[in-house]
């Protein structure tokens, strides 16, 4: 189509005036992206820290080997004259010795489950690795300054589902929890999958949150376990993972308080321990948990006014079973006498059973277990 000139004068004045403001209006886009981009690249250089040495993941992921000492975390103004503990003063006398435990009766042996990074490499001693943030991971939050930062009304509260609220936080889940009684870290051995996510906005994870505190601003909470967006796992990405009627993988996550230094460990596996959150930057988790939750959770968008798609665990009901739903098995908390143990009256809580559900139960080789998740958007949902 050809742009058609006339010799109205009128109509000259008015093309004039809306190429002045078209023009205008270009130069502001570009003045916003240009703003944008600066931003940006100032965050990347603050979070991603000079690297020993980088691995290149076969994911895509680069993964920088930074020295321990010069770690994101000692940004935290709290944070700059501290001294680094080096290992935990004590570990929590386990329950269960997982060299011996089952995955399901008749199946085989837990298969492994390891990140992907580790095939190209290992970072060098006195260095701890950091997955590499993009610019595109700073993009996909909510605006430069957000990125990182955790979104309030996340947490799920059991015995509560007001679907006005449900609506206006986005979040839904499906969890096991206890309470009444001070906790002092938890454990489970958790499933590995890879649920679709329907919308760039949202995300499906299984963790476990360590709580300490009332569902309001003051609450305190530890979270660990594993996490898809729509299109990059948050940190470094774990294989393999599950299939459907196929083969099973899990991870073991243990997060526990010291009793001697007081700080809040974490333990990947039989004997990986990651590193701490000292406990002074808690005020009810400075002594103890009130809470622990284990379970699923999903951000739905509501995208065209309807549920989400975007699945919870498997993306399959807990009536399935082993090899189609999704499960944590063998939970555990710590009680005061720093002994593993497994949680007595374990409740559970979803917001929409139609959307994802949970079911719990308890046998030989699981301990105490539930299966969870669903598909989201369904005839029921």
């Amino acid at each position: 189509m050809r742009l058609h000139c006339g010799f109205n004068r009128t109509i000259v004045a008015v093309a004039l005036i809306c190429c002045c403001v078209l023009c205008a209006g270009a130069a502001a886009v570009v003045g916003e992206v240009t703003r944008k981009q600066i931003a940006v690249e100032k965050r990347l250089r603050r979070i991603n820290k000079p690297a020993l040495k980088s691995i290149q993941s076969p994911d895509g992921d680069v993964i920088d080997c930074v020295h321990i000492a010069h770690q994101p975390a000692f940004d935290h103004p709290f944070l700059k004259n501290h001294t680094i503990q080096m290992r935990p003063a004590f570990h929590p006398e386990s329950l269960y010795d997982e060299s011996k435990l089952v995955s399901h009766s008749g199946a085989k042996k837990q298969n492994t489950v390891a990140q992907l990074w580790h095939q190209n490499g290992r970072c060098p001693e006195g260095t701890i690795p950091i997955r590499r943030t993009k610019g595109e991971d700073v993009l996909r939050a909510s605006s430069v300054k957000r990125y990182g930062r955790k979104k309030h009304r996340t947490i799920p509260k059991p015995r509560f589902a007001d679907p006005d609220l449900i609506n206006e936080s986005g979040h839904q889940h499906a969890i096991a929890y206890v309470e009444g009684d001070k906790y002092y870290g938890a454990k489970a051995i958790i499933n590995v999958w890879e649920p679709k996510i329907q919308q760039s906005n949202e995300f499906s994870l299984s963790q476990l949150w360590i709580l300490g505190g009332s569902f309001g601003e003051d609450l305190n909470s530890i979270e660990a376990g594993w996490q898809i967006n729509s299109d990059i796992a948050m940190g470094a990405s774990i294989s393999p993972i599950s299939d459907y009627s196929g083969s099973q993988y899990d991870i073991s996550i243990l997060v526990w308080k010291d009793p001697k230094e007081g700080n809040w460990w974490m333990q990947f596996g039989s004997d990986l321990v990651l590193g701490y959150w000292p406990s002074f930057l808690f005020s009810y988790l400075a002594d103890s948990a009130s809470m622990i939750e284990w379970g699923g959770e999903v951000v739905n968008s509501q995208p065209d006014g309807e549920h989400t798609a975007t699945e919870m665990g498997s993306g399959h009901f807990p009536e399935e079973g082993f090899g189609k739903a999704s499960y944590f098995r063998n939970i555990q908390i710590v009680d005061e006498s720093n002994n593993l143990r497994s949680p007595k009256g374990v409740g559970t809580f979803t917001e929409q059973s139609n959307c994802y559900d949970v079911q719990n139960g308890n046998n030989g080789d699981w301990g105490s277990y539930f299966y969870y998740g669903g598909p989201g958007r369904n005839s029921n949902c």
